[in-house]
């Protein structure tokens, strides 16, 4: 039996009130750069792309920017595996470059991730 990391438990806003981050409108953009330090935004970007969660900002992207990327990539069947594997090709990435990756490349990586530009960052290649 594999174990299985609770990711929640290492969110920013665990510790602080999470109402902040279930406002509309402009409010939403505030709520985004409280999770742009947060050390598990990917994780849940992806549970809350994989779980259709319809309000908050989840993963420093609003409703609105989440359903967006639902529809332009709605042959996604696993938004954990897709996140997972395009951590981890960035970091090949910097990697193959000679060197470690570093707090400076996990921010370019969430940066990357959650692009929604037309075809920019790997969320947005055909499958």
């Amino acid at each position: 039996m594999t174990e299985h990391w609770n990711w929640r438990a290492a969110s920013r806003c665990r510790t602080t009130d999470a109402e902040g981050l279930f406002v509309s409108g402009a409010l939403q953009r505030e709520a985004r750069e409280f999770c742009r330090t947060c050390p598990v935004r990917t994780e849940c970007l992806a549970h809350a792309l994989d779980e259709r969660i319809e309000f908050g900002v989840w993963g420093g992207m609003t409703e609105r920017e989440r359903r967006a990327l639902l529809r332009s990539r709605a042959d996604v069947r696993s938004w954990a595996d897709l996140l997972s594997d395009a951590r981890d090709a960035h970091y090949c990435g910097r990697a193959s470059q000679g060197r470690e990756p570093d707090v400076e490349d996990t921010g370019e990586y969430l940066a990357m991730s959650t692009e929604l530009d037309a075809g920019m960052g790997v969320l947005h290649r055909s499958a």
